[in-house]
């Protein structure tokens, strides 16, 4: 369904308090949430799959609209994938291969493994054909097919820094370009944000839960053909 609006609803602008937002691959989304979505970061950038995309609604036809994204920490705490409570128990590369693949599953698990690392720095995608016309926003589906994301602290490109193995939920703007001369008055009343939450995720360098591997390279039509043991499709 259409997604309304996170708290602060109210006072909001006329070009985008009817504003409203559609999560496309929805179903997929909830397949990967379902197991405990996991997303690729490195150090060059990696881009997201399922790709973030919506369809939009209720935007003025002839304003001007930016969209953008940023991704917030669900928690304070960083987590390892490992063996139950207490004792991390035996390596699983090392059990024996004739375990049926649900051994491996059930016996692991993301653990919480102390507090959080110093928050990344902030940083917020925009879409590339920002600013736009809402008639332009809303014929056709969305795409953040250009977002990165990147665990190098020192990113020059512009990607989306985030830590590994902590978890992270994505949050969609739409920011109303407000032609008064005076706008910056008005900033609080010109956006609107959505989130999803069955687009939230761990960032990993390489993926733990092997059946997130199998959904990615099942899901993924760029994934055909990857051999096993890639990092990732």
């Amino acid at each position: 369904g259409w997604a309304g609006e996170g708290p602060g609803a109210g006072g909001k602008n006329r070009h985008v308090c009817h504003a409203a937002a559609r999560l496309e691959m929805g179903s997929l989304w909830e397949e990967f949430n379902r197991l405990g979505t996991e997303m690729i970061v490195t150090k060059a950038g990696r881009g997201m799959f399922p790709t973030f995309q919506v369809k939009l609604s209720g935007l003025d036809p002839l304003a001007d609209y930016v969209l953008l994204m940023d991704f917030i920490p669900l928690d304070d705490k960083r987590y390892r994938w490992g063996w139950g409570s207490g004792g991390r128990g035996p390596d699983l590369a090392v059990l024996s291969p004739s375990l049926p693949c649900r051994y491996a599953f059930h016996s692991s698990s993301w653990l919480a493994a102390g507090r959080a690392e110093p928050a990344a720095p902030g940083r917020i995608h925009f879409h590339p054909d920002s600013p736009a016309k809402g008639a332009q926003w809303m014929r056709q589906i969305v795409s953040f097919d250009k977002l990165k994301l990147t665990n190098n602290l020192l990113d020059d490109n512009g990607h989306i820094i985030l830590n590994s193995m902590h978890r992270y939920q994505p949050r969609f703007h739409v920011v109303f370009v407000d032609p008064r001369r005076d706008s910056e008055r008005f900033a609080h009343q010109n956006f609107k944000s959505f989130s999803f939450p069955e687009t939230q995720f761990m960032a990993v360098t390489a993926y733990q839960n092997h059946r997130i591997t199998q959904l990615k390279i099942a899901s993924n039509p760029f994934a055909k053909g990857f051999r096993d043991g890639d990092p990732e499709p």
